[in-house]
């Protein structure tokens, strides 16, 4: 069984014209099965800041411990943290950066993903730092309405792809426990 087969079950309740006796709005009860999805909200910005902090420690090796130029630091430590980032992510599933903000990446089935795998979404990486525009409209009293630019980075790329997830550690246990519910439930049916 695999993650992107698991079904989550929601109901969602939509509000009718009709209203009972007592004056209270009556709704309709739908039922679907969705994909589930063992991401979290505000991933980008977490995924974003575990790369920089990768960076920034190979970029301090490389300057007080070579003794190289800040711009070449960079350089090389982007390709460090793609190599080590893949090897790090094959044996324990996480970087330091993520550790940071205990997050894992588990592949489809629920495991640290193979070192193939994990090296390709290192370097699709470089593709999800390409930031989106997008302008935004606020309102206050004392500033009136303002429209602003805001900046998005689009990490998704690289999971898509690599058919990887990126997730709390705490939510790991959750995961394990739908893919065995699901595993059993499909052998029960075989045997019927």
């Amino acid at each position: 069984m695999k993650i992107s087969e698991i079904k989550e079950r929601k109901i969602i309740h939509r509000p009718t014209l009709s209203f009972d006796d007592y004056g209270n709005r009556i709704y309709h009860s739908y039922e679907y099965y969705l994909p589930y999805n063992p991401g979290f909200k505000g991933n980008e910005t977490q995924r974003l800041f575990a790369k920089w902090i990768d960076i920034a420690l190979f970029c301090v090796i490389f300057y007080y411990g070579f003794g190289i130029q800040i711009i070449t630091g960079i350089l090389l430590s982007v390709v460090c943290v793609i190599i080590t980032g893949a090897l790090s992510e094959f044996y324990l599933g996480t970087t330091i950066g993520k550790k940071i903000f205990r997050i894992k990446v588990i592949d489809d089935e629920g495991n640290h993903p193979d070192f193939r795998t994990s090296l390709k979404r290192n370097i699709l990486c470089l593709a999800n730092l390409y930031p989106n525009f997008s302008e935004a409209t606020s309102g206050s009293i004392a500033m009136g309405t303002r429209t602003t630019i805001q900046m998005h980075f689009s990490m998704h790329l690289n999971n898509r792809m690599c058919t990887t997830y990126i997730i709390k550690e705490s939510k790991i246990p959750e995961i394990k426990s739908l893919l065995e519910d699901t595993r059993s439930a499909n052998n029960s049916h075989r045997i019927d």
